[in-house]
């Protein structure tokens, strides 16, 4: 089974803030669920997300 990680885990995985985290929560750059009503991140999206963002960077398409 898949672990999810927390807003802590997930900050210090990619090593910012958690409220850096929150904000992109809020505005749709990064999604979660939430589980109890506290966010949980599969890190197999994470990682899925920051690749998509490398070749984003890599044509210049950063919006």
């Amino acid at each position: 089974m898949q672990r999810l990680m927390s807003i802590e885990e997930l900050a210090s995985y990619l090593q910012l803030q958690r409220q850096t985290i929150y904000n992109w929560l809020n505005q749709g750059k990064i999604s979660g669920i939430k589980v109890g009503g506290v966010w949980r991140f599969d890190r197999r999206d994470v990682d899925a997300w920051l690749k998509s963002r490398k070749s984003a960077v890599r044509t210049g398409d950063t919006a």
